[in-house]
């Protein structure tokens, strides 16, 4: 009965081997405005105003995003000091290999999701 459920666990901790690089890549991106953000910022650099108004996310949510995709390499800042003073946020080269699995995931929800089409 032991050698069963030594294969089990064996077979449970490879799947999960097979799995983590997902689960890890989704923590790092999947929160919602994460991912607002990231597929926003595909279209260009933008200033943190405009992404406040094209997210319709609120200053602090925004900052605190922002932050954490800098932390993560997904984002860039850059800051032109000139009157007045503008932040602009562009994706790192990390950030923009998202794009074709943005594309991929709208291809899949405009497929399989209704409420996409609704």
């Amino acid at each position: 009965m032991s050698t069963e459920m030594e294969e089990a666990g064996a077979t449970i901790e490879s799947r999960a081997d097979e799995v983590c690089p997902v689960v890890d890549a989704v923590e790092q991106i999947g929160s919602q405005w994460r991912l607002v953000v990231l597929h926003d910022l595909t279209e260009g650099e933008k200033r943190f105003n405009e992404l406040k108004r094209s997210t319709e996310a609120n200053a602090r949510t925004l900052s605190r995003v922002l932050d954490d995709l800098r932390e993560t390499g997904f984002v860039e800042r850059r800051l032109e000091e000139d009157a007045p003073v503008a932040t602009y946020y562009s994706l790192t080269p990390k950030g923009e290999s998202l794009a074709p699995v943005f594309d991929e995931i709208e291809s899949w929800a405009n497929e399989w999701m209704e409420s996409c089409q609704a």
